[in-house]
């Protein structure tokens, strides 16, 4: 073999990171962009891939319509808690990599129809409920009110932030009573249930829907299924608490693919407001 051949063979090639995805499920791999290009989407075996605010406001919105509102709100530690680490500085860790908070506000256009959107980011603290959530939540919903739109908002969270403790339990309280008010101006209100959602979220805002729906395979409940089967000493039902089983027992509307989920918001928000 010539030296040169055999140079070249044992030539390494760097990879850039970023640049693959393996799918969790089926174990495919491609591009990113690939992925991104399907809305991060598995091509093979269709698992939505958790994505947040700044990818759904892309594929919601018109191009060129949306607005992020209420951006300036910054959660705070005012007890001071310390777990493994202060609070403080999960905080400050957090902010540095998503200043959105766990929650983003928008507002714009779906095919022309107005729409504010809160939606949750579960890259910040899990997308736990801290003040700051309920607060974008409440002000989203005067904002929808005073510019008579309607709201949606994407739950993808582990439930309360415990570091917030009476302070997170309470926005459970304030988001479910301010949803009242959007009721009595006689606007909808969509609920968009994503992989996972659960604890004190799904107990308040995210069941409380006009209209209640929710992607493919997502977990959604109060408690886990690990916490559940080991409190009742039994085993659960095949697919227990995935959006299939709770479509089937009557807890969801519909389930909508993201490549749907324009279009599904659309007809949705036509069909409320012509009434």
């Amino acid at each position: 073999m010539k030296k040169g051949v055999l140079t070249h063979t044992h030539e390494k090639r760097e990879t850039p990171d970023g640049l693959w995805h393996k799918c969790s499920e089926c174990r495919i791999t491609i591009t990113q962009k690939e992925l991104a290009e399907n809305l991060y989407v598995c091509p093979k075996c269709g698992l939505h891939n958790r994505i947040n605010s700044p990818e759904y406001f892309k594929i919601i919105f018109d191009e060129g319509s949306y607005q992020y509102l209420f951006s300036n709100i910054s959660s705070v530690d005012k007890l001071g808690f310390v777990d493994l680490k202060p609070y403080s500085a999960r905080l400050k860790d957090a902010l540095s990599k998503d200043p959105e908070d766990a929650l983003s506000v928008g507002a714009g256009t779906v095919n022309g129809q107005g729409l504010v959107v809160a939606c949750m980011n579960f890259n910040f603290i899990g997308g736990s409920m801290g003040s700051v959530v309920g607060e974008k939540i409440s002000r989203a919903i005067d904002y929808a009110i005073e510019h008579k739109m309607a709201l949606l908002i994407i739950s993808k969270s582990g439930g309360a932030r415990m570091m917030e403790s009476a302070f997170s339990l309470m926005q459970m309280a304030k988001t479910s009573a301010k949803l009242t008010r959007l009721a009595k101006a006689g606007l909808p209100y969509i609920s968009l249930m994503t992989d996972p959602t659960t604890g004190g979220v799904t107990a308040s805002f995210a069941m409380l829907g006009d209209i209640n729906i929710a992607e493919p395979k997502a977990l959604i409940g109060f408690a886990g299924p690990r916490v559940i089967k080991e409190t009742i000493k039994k085993d659960l039902p095949a697919g227990f608490q995935r959006s299939e089983f709770l479509l089937d027992h009557g807890f969801l509307d519909f389930i909508v693919e993201r490549k749907q989920l324009k279009d599904k918001l659309s007809q949705t928000i036509d069909w409320f407001m012509s009434k």
